[in-house]
């Protein structure tokens, strides 16, 4: 008996999902991963030194849906320079069963969209209800992706941005406030994004861009941008001073926000307050006062992108999406 891989190319994947959708299976699948029913070992890294650049390999099972993928993933920040993005991903998805690919599909947007996703589902059950004011540092793809998560959970009255680049910022504000009729304010500064209630670093830096004493009691915080070894968006006292949450302790360990950090000493493990699964699934309280300050480490979990797959598959065989193709 043969077997055929059903091919989506990026083409193909353009609004087959959106991340309204996207925002509820990410959310079942922390809640899974918090009662313990996922196996999903840490990330693997390969590091291009001489091309400043890496590659990521990423699977996952989700035991009770019954769902498995792996994605291979990109982060290269020179790309741009060539034309081509700087995270590119290529996600396959497999049958349980027997093993065999289901479907290939390009991951690129599947990663932003599970990625702002897993933001809005931590804003959710981590920022305070009353949060009316957003604040963003860095304003590549994935800002915009955070952002509409974060109103699809939040009532947001105002967005507040910086970036080192006047072309970004221009761009995310005449497009954002067109798509998601909301006030956006440019500030000349990253300390003044800070005066918000929900606080969004989406940076590929390796020395923080966020001091401890511009962040107000209140502020529930997503760092976004610390994926790998050596990555590093916040003054490590505003952890001490935090309730933190990271996606999952063992990538986050050594590649998420805290890793510099605790690497160095002035964090340590123990001083994790929960992963995103436990607080979803009830087994760990979110937020407990106005006043505390939360902090979201997001690394980026591979179920994230097997149920995200797993959606774009099923909606793509509904409506007759992608090409067909013999493999085995």
């Amino acid at each position: 008996m043969g077997t055929t891989i059903l091919w989506l190319n990026r083409r193909d994947m353009d609004g087959l999902i959106d991340i309204y959708n996207v925002l509820h299976v990410v959310e079942n699948a922390f809640r899974e991963h918090g009662l313990g029913r996922v196996q999903m070992p840490p990330k693997v890294y390969l590091d291009f030194k001489a091309h400043n650049g890496d590659l990521r390999t990423m699977p996952g099972y989700l035991e009770d849906m019954d769902i498995a993928g792996v994605k291979l993933v990109n982060v290269h920040p020179d790309n741009p320079k060539i034309g081509l993005p700087t995270v590119m991903a290529l996600m396959i998805l497999n049958s349980t069963k027997t093993g065999a690919p289901l479907a290939v599909m390009d991951g690129t947007s599947l990663t932003d969209l599970r990625t702002g996703a897993a933001g809005g589902v931590a804003v959710k059950y981590l920022s305070r209800e009353d949060s009316r004011v957003v604040g963003m540092i860095g304003l590549g793809r994935q800002a915009r992706t955070q952002l509409r998560a974060i109103m699809a959970v939040r009532d947001i009255k105002k967005v507040k941005i910086f970036d080192k680049s006047s072309e970004s910022t221009i761009a995310f504000k005449v497009d954002m406030e067109k798509e998601m009729g909301v006030e956006i304010e440019s500030e000349p500064d990253a300390h003044k994004v800070c005066d918000c209630d929900i606080l969004v670093t989406t940076t590929p830096v390796k020395s923080p861009v966020v001091k401890a004493e511009w962040i107000r009691g209140g502020t529930h915080i997503n760092a976004i941008g610390a994926d790998a070894a050596g990555k590093e968006e916040l003054d490590p006292m505003i952890l001490k001073k935090a309730k933190v949450i990271v996606d999952a302790i063992l990538q986050a360990t050594h590649s998420g926000e805290v890793n510099v950090p605790i690497s160095t000493g002035i964090f340590s493990v123990n001083e994790i307050y929960a992963e995103l699964g436990q607080v979803v699934s009830g087994i760990k309280q979110g937020r407990e006062d106005e006043s505390d300050i939360t902090v979201f480490d997001s690394t980026g979990l591979a179920i994230q992108d097997v149920v995200t797959a797993d959606l774009a598959y099923k909606k793509a065989l509904e409506k007759k999406v992608g090409l067909e193709l013999e493999m085995f």
